[in-house]
């Protein structure tokens, strides 16, 4: 295979003709993305990898005000509210929700903009 400008093309080791792995793209080896940005691309995939903070997030997008108090997510994900204060706040520190102060309870609203980020993380 002849190198182009982006550096020669990997392809799968020992692929066998028709298997799954000879039809992947190749990876151009020099394209690769800088460290710091594929530790800031891993660190919003790991808010979004957990089952928990994913049904918030699912909760959160289809409620009829775009919204969710933390006592509703606790008691609809089924944790406890301390345990859910745990997922949420990663969730907010990821730029993926929004916390609001209202009296006693803290209600979060989804980062649209921030969420479709997440689908072109691996672009």
């Amino acid at each position: 295979m002849a190198d182009s400008a982006a550096g020669p093309a990997v392809t799968g080791s020992g692929a066998r003709r028709g298997s799954r792995a000879e039809e992947l793209p190749a990876i151009r080896v020099g394209a690769t993305m800088p460290r710091e940005e594929a530790e800031r691309r891993a660190a919003l995939l790991k808010a979004v990898a957990d089952p928990a903070r994913l049904q918030v997030l699912g909760i959160v997008r289809g409620s009829p005000a775009g919204e969710a108090c933390v006592r509703d997510l606790a008691e609809a994900v089924g944790l406890s509210q301390p345990t859910m204060s745990h997922h949420l706040r990663i969730l907010v520190e990821a730029g993926l929700l929004t916390r609001e102060r209202r009296g006693t309870w803290a209600w979060y609203t989804l980062v649209p903009e921030r969420l479709a980020h997440v689908g072109t993380l691996l672009d």
